[in-house]
Formats: C-alpha cells, structure tokens, sequence
C-alpha cells in the first residue's frame, strides 16, 4: 500500500500581496510531492485562476471588522469561530504536516484550527511591518517566515528572513538580460496594484507626454488602470502621441517586465520582489494609507542599493515624475547600474527556502525532503 502523501494546508487572503506567495509555495510543494490545499474565503477563490491544478482550494467563512456597517460588525466573531470550527473538523479528518498562513482575514480560520489542535504552523509576511492578522498570529505560531528584511515583530518573536517567492513566470526571468535605455524604441511597464492606483493614472500620463520629444517618440507603455479610468488614460496617451497598451489587468506582467527599461510601481512586496529579481530600474510610490506604512518600508531596500527612486505621494506631481522618468532614461549607464542594485538584494530562491522551512516544521530530515523530491515525478 502506497503512503499517503504529506499534507501542506495555505491560508491566504484575497488579495495578489498574500496569494502570490502561497501560489509560488504551492508550485514547489506540488513538485516536492505534497499534496496542498489552499484555504481562503469566496473573494479569495476569485484570485485562485492561475493556481496549479493539482492545489484544493477549500472556501471557509471568515470576515472582518474593516467591512460593513454596524449589525455586519455584531456578526464577525460568530462567522469566525464558524469557520474555526469548520477548519477543526476538517484538519481532523485529513490531518496537515504543516499549516502555513500568508495574512489577510480569510487566513484565521485554517490558523486558529491549527493552534487550537497544535499542529506545527507558521506565517509568512510578505511587508516590513506585519499585518494585522499576522500580527496576532506571531506569538502564537512555530516560525515566523519574513520576504521583507527587517521586518518589525512583536518583542520575543524571532523571525527568518526568507524573502518573498516568485511565481515561476517571474524566476523564469530572473535577471534577464537588460537592454538600457537610448535613442531607440523602449518599454515602460506603470503597474498599481489592486488598490490605490487612481494616482498612478492621474500623474503618469501628462509626465510622460511632458518628456523631449524624441523620447515620448520611442516610448512604448504598458499601464494597467482600473477600470473606471482605462478609457480616459487610454485617450489621453493618443491625444499625446504616446503610444500605449491600456488595460485593467496583464496576465504576462513578468514578461512585460522583463522587456522594460523603466518600471513605475507600487511597492507592494510581490511587486518589489518581482522587480527585483527580474532586475529593472523602478520608480516606487508607496500607497500612502497601506497599514503601517508598509509600502515605503517594503521599498527601502531597492531604495537603499540605488536600484529604484521612490516617491511618496505627498511629492507625486508631473513635474517631479517627470524629472525622475528623464533622468533615468537618459542615463545609459545609471540605467545599467540600477539593473545590477536590484538584482543585488534579489531573493529568487525564495519559494525553495520557504518549502526547506514547511518540511523542517513538518520534521521531515534533508535526507527525506530530497528522497521526496527525486521521487516526485513517479
């Protein structure tokens, strides 16, 4: 009779921050012979499209102070403790070697079950300053995983700074080679995440069609906008004469990236990581009311290797855009300089560190970790 494989449990909010990550972690586990089940709520299974199809997603109730008005409110901690209970019984029945939470509200239940049964847990925060849940999750789990270095935890909480995993669209282009910038055609990629991205249409658009001439010439955009604002950043680069590929969503951001000269961005933690271990100059505008202020702090590192110009919000016009996109793509050298910075802080073996910490929680020894490795393929 053939053992049963061992069990990986994710837990991941809905948002691409978390669920990146846990998709990267699943990609190695799968491989490494694990079976993975990812545990979210119904807005999380939205995000779950490019998942391997080997990872169960399970939906559990969660739910949040954050949302809804004042009787929604009266109902949070009920639906957890369901969705808690929910989790007990089913980790009772299929019993996880490991549970791993990667943030985000719709994380408690699989996270709650797992300390309430004691099962070996950990978390992985992905910003330099933990979320809300992963802060209350620290103290209480086996390890703490950190993709941001340093990472600001609770006093007694020692964490183990792995770095965020990539997809494997993005390590497939780890440090691709970098054609910088001059007097032929050349990429941007403008991408804003899932929230906050209204600024990055209002100020992108007028800074690059108020570049010399011939470099608004040889320019060709990618910008993701939302959807309430694609029509009118579309109609603008064309009244300027820029030429663009306006849309809601890119499914080959990795590629787009790796043909870009200039990166302007967010600096979520998978945005940096991607930035940084494809190896692209970037201008970086932290979203200026993430928790924390973690956007600015996710950011410090490529700031601080000279890899990327970061901008808070408060100095974000189309002046000091401007200035920023000119002298980058001006500077041939400068531009080849910022391509080697941030390949220099880059963590593109980050899943695999992140999959040797799950198999050292679950204690499994090196020997058996490889023996499940080499015979993953049978």
């Amino acid at each position: 009779m053939t053992e049963r494989k061992p069990l990986l449990v994710m837990a991941a909010g809905g948002t691409g921050g978390h669920m990146f990550p846990a998709q990267a972690l699943a990609e190695i586990m799968l491989a490494r012979g694990w079976r993975v089940k990812l545990s979210t709520d119904a807005r999380g299974a939205r995000y779950t499209g490019a998942f391997p199809e080997g990872v169960e997603i399970e939906e559990v109730a969660s739910a949040t102070f954050a949302r809804g008005g004042p009787l929604a409110k009266v109902g949070v901690p009920f639906k957890v403790a369901g969705g808690v209970l929910s989790m007990m019984m089913r980790m009772r029945r299929d019993r996880p070697a490991a549970v791993v939470g990667f943030g985000g509200y719709p994380s408690i239940p699989a996270l709650g079950a797992a300390y309430l049964l004691k099962l070996p847990r950990m978390i992985h925060e992905q910003n330099g300053v933990l979320g809300r849940v992963n802060e209350i999750f620290a103290p209480k789990v086996d390890m703490v995983a950190c993709g941001t270095w340093p990472t600001t935890l609770p006093e007694g909480v020692e964490g183990i700074h792995t770095g965020n995993p990539v997809r494997a669209a993005v390590k497939e282009r780890a440090g691709a080679g970098y054609i910088a910038p001059g007097p032929y055609p050349m990429s941007m990629l403008v991408i804003g995440g899932s929230q906050g991205a209204r600024i990055l249409s209002d100020i992108v658009p007028p800074a690059i069609a108020a570049l010399p001439l011939d470099m608004v010439q040889n320019l060709r955009v990618s910008h993701q906008a939302r959807d309430e604002d694609g029509e009118r950043v579309d109609t603008y680069y064309a009244e300027n004469g820029v030429q663009a590929d306006v849309q809601p969503f890119f499914h080959d951001v990795p590629a787009r990236m790796s043909e870009a000269q200039l990166v302007i961005s967010r600096s979520g933690a998978s945005s940096v990581a991607d930035i940084s271990v494809i190896g692209r100059p970037s201008i970086l505008v932290p979203y200026k009311v993430a928790a924390g202020d973690h956007q600015t702090v996710n950011a410090q590192a490529l700031v601080d290797a000279g890899a990327a110009i970061r901008i808070p919000e408060s100095q974000l016009t189309v002046d000091t855009l401007r200035d920023a996109i000119e002298a980058i793509l001006s500077n041939e050298q400068g531009a080849i300089r910022m391509h080697m910075a941030a390949l220099s802080v880059a963590k593109p073996d980050a899943a695999e560190h992140l999959a040797y910490l799950v198999e050292e929680l679950a204690g499994f020894t090196k020997q058996e970790s490889e023996a499940g490795h080499e015979g993953s393929g049978d």
